[in-house]
């Protein structure tokens, strides 16, 4: 059979169109990976498939639903994995368009589309091999595939009685209710309970019987041959196949005696913490220091769940300042204890908690908050809405002051934390000039974010947090 060898600076490809119009087939090689690596993936993710809740094994087309239709959100996609194995499967085809993305077994794939219409095939069944068309991908490749509802198709192994798959593909169904659908099968993807064998259409009888009576040697098929290595007929492309085949058989066989299943880590409930420009107008924090102050941040943290309408905003901030106190972060309370030993020598104020609100473990005089928070002033609204307290210490080098407030809007919290600083003398500057940036990036948006948390309990609380993440918006 005459060919010709092509090279491309791209991906190469293949694309079938259908003699008597539609969508035409197309297949792209995309990468090639490590020898064995095919068969490999093939047998664990093929044990992952087998594990799933939605697994079905049916027509030598074992597959797992992931993801299902939403059609009361206007979405009719489905997201599906699958796999073909050492024998092939039969031809078939769907109502609806198919792409997926593949990776092949170590021996490579043979995929075979005929785009034959039902009204060809009722004249005449070899019409079906007259439309036929193949491509084969090399082994342990990467590849994709994208063709139109009504294509018929088979995917077999490159090398027919071997023990490699043809490969384990995720396929997205671009529209579960694309095509023709008699009633009842449309009724079943309506209620979602549709699966690849449901929407398959097996090969007509007699097409099939005359297929099995015509010689393969008698169907001279025209044929794409896409590789990456080297040109698909030499020398090099052969002995690589071997050692291919060879390592993915051994590989195959390890993943098999390896534990199946994966592993999940989740966090919920984060809240996102905003670093403002300034102080709120109405802060208590503004009347101090207001003379002058050397460094001034704020953040805000708001809470998007609602709260029962009988909270009170004092009452959540008491909540939020016990949680300062009893459950600071475990990398805050770190730093803390390091920078206490560095400071020691110098005789400076030392404390276990940041210093937004070290000042909440000081001795409690006549201004307290709550019966028992040491704060400098407070605010309370006669409707409950809004609360504040000021916190803060002198030292040798530095004076801070701190606010804190939470204000309930329509059911939401809003909860800020501000500091101010001033320097005494050439070592507070230095000093502050060297945490300032761990200050803002971490310390007060972590021991905020800690503290919400401990205050309304939100399920992730008795996880372990990385550092806060911290973005910055105009006031």
């Amino acid at each position: 059979m005459p060919y010709r060898s092509q090279a491309t600076a791209s991906f190469p490809s293949a694309t079938i169109v259908p003699a008597g119009g539609g969508l035409p087939v197309e297949v792209n090689l995309i990468a090639q990976l490590g020898h064995g690596a095919g068969s490999q993936v093939a047998a664990s993710a093929g044990a992952r498939q087998r594990a799933h809740p939605s697994f079905i094994d049916e027509l030598d087309e074992p597959s797992a639903r992931l993801g299902g239709t939403h059609f009361p959100e206007g979405d009719a996609t489905s997201l599906y994995t699958f796999a073909v194995g050492a024998n092939g499967h039969p031809f078939h085809r769907h109502a609806g368009h198919r792409v997926f993305t593949a990776v092949s077994g170590s021996s490579g794939t043979l995929l075979r589309f005929s785009t034959a219409t039902p009204a060809e095939l009722a004249s005449d069944p070899a019409n079906f091999a007259r439309a036929l068309r193949h491509v084969t991908i090399p082994p342990d490749c990467l590849f994709t595939v994208r063709f139109g509802g009504g294509t018929w198709h088979q995917f077999l192994p490159l090398h027919a009685h071997g023990c490699h798959p043809a490969f384990f593909a995720l396929s997205c169904h671009t529209n579960e209710l694309g095509g023709e659908l008699d009633p009842a099968l449309r009724e079943q993807v309506l209620a979602g309970d549709a699966s690849i064998p449901s929407l398959t259409e097996v090969l007509p009888s007699d097409v099939q019987a005359w297929l099995e009576q015509t010689p393969v040697d008698q169907l001279h098929i025209p044929l794409v041959a896409l590789a990456l290595e080297a040109a698909p007929d030499s020398l090099q492309v052969t002995l690589c196949g071997f050692a291919r085949r060879t390592l993915g058989a051994v590989r195959a066989r390890l993943a098999t005696l390896r534990r199946a299943g994966g592993f999940l880590r989740e966090t919920l409930g984060w809240q996102t913490v905003v670093e403002l420009d300034a102080v709120d107008a109405d802060s208590l924090l503004r009347e101090e220091l207001a003379d002058r102050f050397d460094h001034e941040d704020a953040f805000r943290l708001v809470l998007a769940e609602r709260q029962p309408e009988s909270t009170r905003a004092e009452v959540l901030l008491a909540a939020i300042l016990d949680g300062f106190v009893k459950d600071p972060p475990r990398g805050v309370t770190q730093l803390m204890a390091l920078r206490n030993t560095l400071v020691k020598p110098f005789g400076l104020r030392t404390s276990p908690l940041g210093c937004p609100v070290s000042s909440l473990l000081g001795p409690a005089d006549a201004r307290v908050f709550a019966g028992r928070f040491p704060v400098h002033a407070q605010r309370v609204a006669t409707d409950g809405s809004h609360a504040q307290v000021i916190l803060g210490a002198n030292d040798r080098h530095l004076r801070f002051r701190s606010c804190v407030a939470v204000r309930i809007v329509e059911g939401s919290v809003d909860v800020t934390l501000g500091t101010r600083v001033r320097c005494h003398n050439t070592f507070g500057h230095l000093y502050i000039r060297a945490i300032q940036g761990v200050h803002r990036r971490y310390v007060s948006p972590s021991m905020m974010r800690r503290a919400v948390a401990y205050a309304f309990a939100l399920p992730h609380h008795a996880t372990a947090r990385p550092a806060a993440t911290v973005r910055r918006l105009p006031v």
